[in-house]
């Protein structure tokens, strides 16, 4: 299963937001540096209306969703590179993850400890950049010098790696991380095998209080917001940074406020949420940001028995969608049965759906795309 590390300086509410996501209180969270050391894993579901509408339709007993893990990596502090604070633990944990969630605290609290004295999350982003661009770039020096008598030697393999190599150390040296460096395909498949900390895909995600939720959730869908809270002014800067430097996006959460939601039924939580002026939970908009981050897509199946998401990655073929269900669907492949779950569901049924020439009939060159509803046809 792929994960997500959830990652910033200490006291930015990283903890809190994991318990949130994860609906656990298993992450220690206080007002102090290092209160995480070991990290957190969780598994959380990936929220999806489409499971709901598809069981009504089929008259399912039972509803499964896509997973992903979170895991709760502890504070980072300058000078991690090198080993300050828990630096080289944090590094490490961060090496095991497929992708970031970089918490950064956009919210004023004079009772809450910055580990910097004040509040500038464009600084507090670019601390945990620095040290990840530093360690990577000790790590690609070393990986330089130890290709290079190979390389000599004409070695094919250990002179594309020590070209790669080349490639990366005068960007990672200008403080740029690995992921914005551009690579041909086949540099791109030799770079995953360098497991750089800063060429994992990022999100940003800004932790606001309570009363700046609805102003600050205003301006990532690009409305204008009641008021221009400080909070307003911070969101917008990791934004704008998010965009430059990483061609990336921010999304707005309350780690509070979802941590609060955690203990209430979905009808209560609706209502809290209205009552603050926002539709819908920052938690569920980043669980679902972060699973496209990490190229996952979703197709569906639906019967009497269950209706089930399956994770598949981006631009997956159908043998390899089917074999997520069991490896005969993939070896057995024939055909899939596919109809967009917007048209099933607009139209009412499946016959309605093929009457209407929206059930197809794929073969194995089809690339899945998400929300489809699929049957497979196999044979071993």
């Amino acid at each position: 299963m792929l994960s997500a590390g959830i990652v910033g300086l200490p006291n930015v509410g990283k903890s809190t937001l994991f318990n949130a996501v994860t609906k656990t209180q298993k992450a220690q969270a206080a007002n102090y540096p290092f209160c995480t050391i070991d990290p957190n894993v969780g598994i959380v579901t990936v929220p999806d209306h489409r499971l709901a509408a598809l069981s009504k339709l089929s008259h399912s007993k039972k509803l499964v969703p896509a997973a992903i893990e979170f895991v709760d990596i502890a504070g980072l502090v300058s000078g991690a590179s090198s080993g300050e604070g828990l630096g080289n633990k944090f590094l490490s944990h961060i090496r095991e993850v497929h992708a970031i969630v970089q918490v950064v605290r956009c919210f004023e609290d004079s009772d809450i400890h910055h580990v910097s004295g004040s509040v500038d999350p464009v600084r507090d982003i670019e601390v945990i950049n620095t040290e990840l661009v530093l360690a990577d770039l000790a790590a690609v020096q070393k990986r330089a010098e130890r290709v290079q008598k190979m390389a000599r030697t004409g070695d094919k393999a250990a002179k594309a790696e020590l070209a790669l190599c080349e490639k990366f150390i005068p960007h990672l040296n200008e403080g740029k991380p690995a992921i914005t460096l551009s690579l041909t395909d086949e540099e791109q498949k030799l770079a995953r095998d360098f497991f750089l900390l800063s060429h994992k895909p990022t999100i940003f995600a800004c932790n606001v209080s309570e009363a700046d939720i609805s102003n600050a959730s205003a301006v990532l869908a690009g409305k204008q917001p009641a008021e221009n809270t400080p909070a307003v002014t911070h969101v917008k800067a990791v934004q704008e940074y998010a965009k430059a430097h990483f061609a990336t996006e921010a999304v707005v959460i309350s780690a509070q406020i979802e941590s609060e939601l955690a203990g209430l039924s979905e009808e209560e939580a609706t209502e809290y949420l209205h009552g603050l002026g926002v539709e819908s939970s920052g938690v569920g908009l980043l669980i679902r940001a972060v699973y496209h981050l990490l190229g996952l897509r979703t197709y569906l199946t639906t019967g009497e028995q269950e209706t089930r998401a399956w994770t598949i990655r981006a631009g997956d073929k159908a043998p390899a969608a089917a074999g997520v269900i069991h490896s005969d669907f993939e070896r057995g492949f024939i055909a899939a049965e596919t109809v967009h779950f917007d048209d099933l569901i607009s139209l009412g049924s499946f016959a309605k759906a093929r009457e209407a020439g929206k059930l197809r009939i794929e073969g194995k060159e089809y690339v899945m795309q998400d929300g489809d509803v699929v049957e497979f046809r196999f044979n071993v």
